[in-house]
């Protein structure tokens, strides 16, 4: 009896664990607003056995300041455009305008698993409490992920087939 309701955890366990290592997720998920994050989007697969050639990241509003971290072998490119509004940085610096897209162009076979890191801030405007979220493109070279589900209110990602990443934005420290 004992062994069987062990057996049973650890199939429970190990469907959790294939279930949650399925997405395109973040390492770090929780962080405070009014300050620096670094966001290492996680990328467990391809798209069936196809490899990883194109990951896009949109950098929700309220969210600065973003730079990409150098990766070997890869392509970054960014989109930048105009914030809603003008936000006040460290040393009274005013920025109005900056990266709202990254794209890392390469190549990651179907049977490895890499990161793919961005620096950023995230603002005072941002409201703790809630959870933000960083719609992806996965293109691989047969087939795409869109990451970009954003849950309802209510809902857990987990009822997505294909949530975007989250971030639940803590107080101000």
């Amino acid at each position: 009896m004992m062994i069987s309701r062990l057996s049973a955890a650890m199939v429970a366990a190990t469907l959790a664990v294939s279930s949650a290592s399925a997405h395109v997720t973040l390492e770090r998920q929780e962080a405070p607003i009014g300050g620096p994050y670094k966001a290492v989007f996680r990328v467990p697969h391809g798209c069936g056995a196809s490899p990883t050639v194109k990951l896009r990241v949109r950098v929700p509003d309220g969210v600065i300041a973003v730079k990409p971290m150098p990766k070997p072998g890869w392509q970054i490119d960014t989109v930048k455009a105009k914030y809603d509004k003008s936000y006040t940085m460290f040393h009274n610096v005013t920025v109005a305008e900056g990266v709202k897209e990254v794209s890392f162009a390469g190549r990651l076979p179907d049977d490895n698993y890499d990161e793919f890191v961005l620096s950023m801030y995230l603002t005072d405007d941002l409201m703790p409490g809630s959870v933000l979220y960083f719609p992806v493109v996965q293109e691989c070279e047969s087939g795409v992920h869109r990451w970009i589900e954003i849950p309802e209110t209510g809902k857990d990602a987990h009822d997505y087939k294909e949530p975007a990443p989250g971030l639940t934005l803590l107080p101000k420290r």
